[in-house]
């Protein structure tokens, strides 16, 4: 069975209030310990895959990632006081060089 994108509200049709994926490059690296905008992802619903920079990120009270494709949910970052509250989706692939 194909997951069904989640719902678009209105204004992220519109890309005025969008970032580029790679705006979340510091916040990424603070929460993974390595650089991520090159990390792969393929979206759950769409099946495409994409660096993780050719994302759209929306700010609001956390950080929405959505496929640049389907736009559909990619992360939710929540800022939590001093905790941050991570959701993934879709497959995700890191590679990075070993210790």
């Amino acid at each position: 069975m194909a997951a069904r994108p989640l719902s678009t509200p209105a204004a992220i049709d519109s890309d005025r209030y969008a970032l580029d994926g790679n705006s979340l490059a510091g916040l990424l690296e603070e929460l993974f310990e390595v650089e991520m905008t090159s990390a792969m992802r393929v979206c759950q619903s769409c099946g495409r895959s994409d660096r993780i920079g050719a994302h759209r990120a929306y700010l609001g009270a956390g950080v929405v990632l959505r496929c640049p494709a389907c736009r559909d949910v990619a992360m939710v970052i929540s800022l939590q006081g001093d905790r941050r509250r991570v959701w993934l989706a879709g497959e995700w692939t890191l590679q990075t060089p070993a210790r």
